[in-house]
């Protein structure tokens, strides 16, 4: 859709308001474009940049903003991406030990709030959905303690209200059957060999085995959770400042959670590092922000996203690095701890 002439005046315009947060006339774009055109091009240049939509003009002044649609343009044609030294990748390493997950996580999300001044954050990893162990404990009357417990360690326990009142044999029985024959298997390869095995086994516990498989079903489906850090710099932001309404309504997205992880959610299927420029989440409290994410692994798999939510007017080739190497290192220490140079 742009010549080269108006690719370059659209890259410096976007750089100039990030670095200086005012907005940009055609005097400074013929400095620093590096382009030799005279002011009246350069503003009709300009003009046909606002017609189609990647800059506007505030009322207060006579020079130009870029869009949502502007900074689109600019994060995925023209920036230029600094990849970050050696030096600093060993630094950040250095804070991501693997030792223990939960703090692993808490690391990263504080990491990317100090390296970007905004705020960080790191969807925990989902739940497995694969059995290590399954067992019944009698809780009296007609209730039952479901206990499971994935390959990772975790363990969820939920209560079944039943039918009737089990026996401690029948119990014993039933988890005996899930163990010897589902340990190691996801959930999805349960619910489909169940139904014709349940055939094999006596018929009055097999009400207890189905309700045990739908509220497994409903413990690996409710994960999800993450750890932010940082908000309280996002005070500091003018640009989300000069709002208040706007801002309350962004903290109490970060209390809310719900369609914060939705977002991250999304960011956690797709591949490499994914940029939310302020509507585009359609989440109307990040209207005026962006969120840079990038999906990490544990041992291959993908279990979680970390990321950056500040401005629309951030470094992306700053953020974008940071946002991808955090991503990187979080996935190799909680696979096996290998360095990333």
């Amino acid at each position: 859709m742009l010549n080269e002439r108006s690719q370059i005046l659209l890259k410096t315009l976007v750089e100039r308001y990030i670095t200086e947060g005012q907005p940009v006339g055609s005097r400074t774009l013929s400095r620093f474009s590096g382009l030799d055109l005279s002011p009246a091009s350069i503003r009709n240049v300009m003009s046909d940049l606002e017609e189609m939509g990647f800059i506007t003009s505030p009322h207060t002044s006579a020079g130009r903003i870029p869009t949502a649609l502007g900074y689109r343009v600019f994060v995925d044609t023209l920036l230029t991406v600094r990849p970050l030294e050696t030096v600093e990748i060993h630094q950040l390493e250095e804070q991501l030990h693997p030792d223990n997950p939960q703090r692993l996580i808490n690391s990263a999300s504080q990491l990317l709030s100090e390296l970007t001044q905004f705020a960080g954050v790191v969807m925990t990893p989902r739940p497995s959905n694969v059995f290590k162990h399954l067992e019944f404990i009698p809780l009296g009357e007609r209730r039952v303690l479901l206990i499971i417990v994935t390959p990772e360690g975790d363990v969820q326990n939920r209560i079944l209200t039943t039918d009737r009142i089990y026996s401690q044999s029948e119990l014993t029985l039933a988890s005996n059957f899930f163990n010897q024959h589902y340990a190691g298997k996801t959930l999805d390869d349960v619910t489909f060999n169940l139904r014709d095995e349940l055939r094999q086994l006596q018929t009055d516990i097999s009400s207890l085995m189905e309700a045990a498989l739908a509220v497994s079903s409903q413990a690996f489906s409710s994960g999800g959770q993450y750890v932010i850090a940082g908000e309280r710099k996002l005070l500091n932001v003018e640009d989300l400042t000069s709002n208040v309404a706007s801002l309350r309504k962004l903290f109490g997205l970060f209390e809310e959670k719900t369609e914060m992880l939705k977002l991250l959610e999304i960011s956690r299927q797709a591949e490499g590092v994914k940029i939310f420029i302020g509507e585009e989440s359609g989440v109307t409290p990040l209207d005026e922000c962006s969120v840079v994410t990038a999906p990490y692994e544990a041992n291959g798999q993908i279990v979680g996203t970390v990321g950056v939510i500040g401005p629309t007017r951030m470094a992306y080739e700053r953020v974008i690095p940071i946002v991808d190497v955090t991503a990187k290192l979080l996935s190799s220490a909680l696979s096996a701890g290998t360095s990333l140079t």
